[in-house]
């Protein structure tokens, strides 16, 4: 099963190429080849027990597997619940850090898989810069930036049509899948208690953002449906939104705030600039 490679600490690649020693490589393939895919979620594939990140493609509705590490997969899951930290961990200091430097992670590069290892970019932007400035780095590290950064994800076409076989398993019982900028969790007991929901199958939003946002999606709405389908679980949704018909926007039916509406929402990944609205669960 591929994994990534190993490399210099991020900090101090960063530290390097922000003070202009860049550590560069050729990218792996033809930048106006990259896709945008969504990160869904992250869980362990049952065949090699290893951590995978889910990308969900929109223009095939394919779900495809990038192998990650073990910290990385669980920095991911701490910013996709959005837990709160008593001190900044090393992805969460590195976000601090392009700040101070006045610096954006603008986006995140998956753009190749050689020999069983995963190859990746960081693109950032620094104020007073023409161009970008690229660095070098384990995409499974990247995801986990993404995630809190809200950066843009773009893979090579190889990565999509990689075919590597995997068995998801959600990591424990605190699922989280996000899809079409809607962030969902299981909507447990504890949960409908406290948020009054109704006594109907479905998945809590603990996140929405663009359009989603816009539309009238919020923490603490219940989604019911979805293209008709009810999601009893994260990846229910996540499998119903990867089914909706090329062309088509997916159908999502919600309660929220004791009344029920439906909207539509393109399935392309959503602008990362638009607004949000999120909630900790």
């Amino acid at each position: 099963m591929p994994r990534s490679r190993l490399s210099l600490p991020l900090v101090l690649v960063l530290l390097l190429v922000l003070a202009g020693d860049a550590l560069a490589r050729e990218m792996a393939t033809d930048p106006d080849r990259l896709l945008p895919v969504e990160l869904a979620t992250v869980g362990v594939d049952a065949n090699s027990g290893a951590p995978i990140a889910l990308l969900r493609h929109p223009a095939s509705g394919e779900v495809v597997p990038i192998v990650i590490g073990t910290d990385q997969a669980r920095a991911i899951l701490l910013a996709m619940h959005e837990v709160p930290l008593s001190r900044p961990q090393t992805h969460d200091l590195m976000i601090d850090l392009l700040e101070q430097l006045n610096a954006r992670l603008e986006r995140v590069i998956v753009d190749g898989l050689e020999n069983g290892t995963y190859l990746g970019w960081l693109e950032v932007r620094v104020a007073g810069d023409d161009e970008p400035r690229m660095i070098d780095t384990r995409p499974s590290d990247a995801l986990a930036l993404a995630v809190r950064s809200g950066a843009a994800i773009h893979v090579a076409p190889e990565i999509l049509e990689a075919e590597v076989p995997f068995d998801y398993t959600p990591p424990g019982e605190d699922e989280v899948v996000t899809a079409l900028g809607i962030t969902v969790v299981e909507a447990r007991d504890d949960l409908r208690e406290a948020l009054q929901l109704p006594d109907e199958p479905g998945v809590l939003v603990s996140r929405a953002t663009g359009r989603a946002a816009t539309a009238g999606l919020s923490h603490g709405a219940l989604i019911l449906e979805v293209n008709g389908r009810v999601p009893a679980t994260p990846m229910d949704f996540l499998e119903a939104v990867s089914a909706t018909a090329d062309g088509a926007e997916a159908e999502i039916r919600f309660w929220l705030d004791g009344d029920t509406r439906t909207i539509t929402l393109p399935t392309d990944v959503p602008a990362i600039e638009e607004s949000d609205d999120a909630l900790t669960v």
